[in-house]
């Protein structure tokens, strides 16, 4: 597989649309061999053990592949955030009516759920400084036909070619490449929570169809709008059961399954940052799951997904200058005050850590709240623009401000009084404490957050701190007493 300078990296073939099995075969200089291996001790985040060796070249011919349903189709967003905060947000658009019809958690059905934002729902966003980026991306299921993988279940995610999607599309979809390449190449190790590229290969029209593992099909979002529905359906009364018991252990269930959920994703992020690689389109969309029974929490592993946007953050790389996709993330470093390449590397992590803990706010949330309570954007205006640019009305709720001896970070994860406040001017979690807990819709998530000491409120404050300099890398979020016992 080789990168021309016109960023197409795999050689012309027919469209599987075009031939539902089969194409052109590539070059055979066309593919990479990415060599897996270590010796002795298991490195942190991979998966297996003990001496192991493997060699296996990515897949880039297209008779190997067999295309099966059509998916559904997501994009990407620009969101604006307030003060000097900016970057790029994968949103769901998928509508997964080729689902088979099933039970799911909470005695419901799975019929065509419109897992994503509507029509409605992206206009109402516009006048939030969110714009929606021309890149539409496709979804399709496959397998692997042919080779040592045959048989290998796949989900083909298909980049379009320029003219339908700009050069941008090539750019993310070479990128995105090079990102996995890297992870899953030069690193020598695989981690359990990244979606694993098998090949992939170029159209004639000039789509790139890469082809990943099929470790699911849910995304986090989709697992929180579908637990959402079903708090609405347990307070109209619809699930109501004899038992008054029955809802407390589903909360418990949920509680276990999202803490899980947060931990695969922070691990997925904790070994990019370990090998160099920034995600910046970290959301809830950009992690799948392979189940979304709640009960199942034992079997569940989250996987990263969406390295469009990734950045190399080697300071061999950050000497050459910025790239076009990474161009917003470097304004952004330079207005908050970072300039040297040390500053920069620093900053890029600490951005991850604030997509990060806007995940952890969603899933802390959306999944305890009736259904159209709670949403991710309404979540960052919250945190971002209530509670900052109306710090009188806040107040007035009776919130004070803290004094400077109750601002000192503890990444110890040991426990510390309240009140709970961010730092500077910008907001104070107890501020958004008090606002939660005034409205009775959010009980369950503020009890949530709540567990061990208001274990999770600590923990949002240090992820969503606003001076870059002050927030936790995701090793010490994985070890933060809320991720490791808050519940029992």
């Amino acid at each position: 597989m080789i990168f021309a300078p016109s960023n197409r990296f795999f050689s012309g073939g027919r469209s599987p649309q075009e031939q539902r099995r089969g194409g052109s075969t590539l070059a055979s200089a066309a593919a990479p061999s990415i060599r897996l291996s270590w010796n002795g001790r298991k490195p942190n985040g991979a998966v297996g053990g003990g001496a192991f060796c493997a060699r296996s070249a990515l897949v880039t011919n297209p008779d190997d592949f067999e295309v099966g349903r059509f998916l559904g189709s997501y994009g990407f967003m620009n969101v604006t955030r307030q003060s000097h905060l900016h970057g790029k947000i994968g949103i769901s658009n998928l509508c997964y009516s080729s689902f088979q019809t099933g039970a799911i958690p909470g005695g419901g059905r799975l019929e065509e759920l419109n897992l994503g934002y509507s029509s409605e729902d992206i206009e109402r966003l516009r006048v939030q400084d969110v714009g929606e980026g021309q890149v539409k991306i496709r979804l399709y299921e496959g397998r692997i036909v042919q080779g040592p993988l045959r048989g290998t279940q796949i989900v083909f995610k298909v980049y379009p070619g320029q003219r339908a999607g700009g050069i941008e599309a090539d750019m993310m979809a070479a990128n995105e490449l090079r990102a996995h390449a890297f992870l899953q190449g030069e690193t020598g190790r695989i981690c359990q929570n990244i979606q694993i590229l098998l090949g992939g290969f170029e159209t004639k029209t000039g789509e790139q169809w890469l082809a990943f593992r099929k470790d699911g099909i849910y995304s986090a979002a989709d697992y929180a709008k579908v637990m959402s529905e079903d708090v609405s359906k347990y307070q109209t009364g619809g699930q109501r059961s004899w038992n008054p018991f029955e809802w407390e252990q589903k909360i418990r269930w949920r509680r276990k399954f999202v803490i899980k959920l947060l931990k695969g994703a922070m691990n997925g992020l904790a070994y990019m940052h370990d090998n160099d690689r920034l995600h910046q389109s970290l959301g809830p969309a950009s992690v799948v799951l392979n189940t979304i029974i709640e009960r199942d929490v034992a079997y569940l592993v989250p996987h990263l997904r969406d390295l469009a946007f990734s950045v190399d953050i080697r300071y061999s790389s950050l000497d050459t200058g910025p790239r076009s996709l990474s161009e917003g993330l470097w304004r952004r470093a330079s207005s908050a005050g970072a300039f040297t390449l040390l500053e920069k590397r620093a900053f890029g992590i600490a951005d991850d850590i604030y997509e990060a803990g806007l995940l952890f706010a969603y899933l802390a949330f959306v999944p305890f709240c009736e259904a159209g309570v709670m949403d991710g954007l309404s979540l960052q205006r919250l945190f971002e623009g209530t509670f900052k640019l109306d710090l009188a009305a806040a107040r007035e709720a009776g919130c004070t401000r803290p004094e400077p001896a109750e601002l000192e970070p503890d990444w110890s994860g040991s426990k510390q009084p309240l009140p709970l406040h961010f730092y500077g001017d910008a907001m104070y979690p107890h501020d958004v404490y008090m606002y939660c807990l005034a409205d009775d819709r959010l009980t369950e998530a503020v009890k949530f957050l709540d567990l061990d000491d208001c274990a999770g409120w600590q923990l949002l404050q240090a992820m969503l701190n606003p001076d870059y300099r002050q927030r936790p890398i995701a090793e010490a979020v994985l070890n933060h007493r809320f991720m490791t016992g808050a519940v029992p």
